[in-house]
């Protein structure tokens, strides 16, 4: 789906949820190749502008979104699950992070460093997802990214979140051939613990 066709969804979604006239929605998709900027983007950060850019209202920094990335958006209504956004955002690093073990990837996060690394072929630390959110009216939007098997090449027309010292790196890369649809029914399968998460 375009980018900005989901991004007009959410925010729609965002507002019917805030009203109390739409259920919470967990969405999983795939858009074709985009660099979107969050609120802190820098613009000399966008190195080569060779697809749109799209400003998001997110947090963070630039990030590429495309064709073998999974994209999970993730429309939560906190006023209902404790108001406390750190650790929103904290469960759903947990989320992707468990789920990524299922398939015998380590990954975790680091404090100073948005996203969800991982080791690369050569041992490096690299970047295997990205975190972006938002809260309007105590409505969660946007959410994560993992690659699965994107084009890596795209990631250079940008220093991703900000981040020009770590790679970035993918499943396919890792040596795992994986179809979306084994990762969602995988996420999907911790999709309570993720929840559950949000109210201890």
């Amino acid at each position: 789906m375009p980018y900005r066709e989901a991004l007009a969804a959410q925010q729609a979604r965002n507002d019917a949820i805030a009203a109390g006239e739409a259920a919470e929605l967990i969405w999983l998709l795939e858009h074709p190749p985009v660099y979107t900027a969050g609120t802190s983007a820098d613009a000399a950060e966008l190195l080569d502008a060779r697809f749109d850019v799209v400003e998001t209202g997110r947090g963070g920094r630039h990030t590429y979104h495309g064709p073998g990335q999974r994209v999970g958006y993730v429309l939560l209504d906190l006023s209902r699950r404790g108001r406390d956004v750190r650790r929103f955002v904290h469960a759903l690093e947990g989320w992707v992070i468990a789920t990524l073990g299922d398939f015998g990837v380590e990954s975790w996060a680091v404090s100073d460093r948005i996203g969800i690394w991982t080791r690369d072929v050569d041992g490096s630390e690299a970047k295997i997802g990205a975190i972006g959110v938002r809260v309007r009216r105590w409505v969660t939007m946007h959410g994560f990214s993992v690659n699965i098997a994107p084009d890596l090449s795209h990631f250079s027309g940008i220093v991703p979140c900000g981040i020009a010292e770590y790679g970035v790196t993918s499943l396919e890369k890792l040596g795992i051939t994986l179809a979306p649809g084994a990762w969602d029914e995988a996420l999907q399968a911790r999709s309570e613990a993720f929840l559950a998460a949000l109210s201890d």
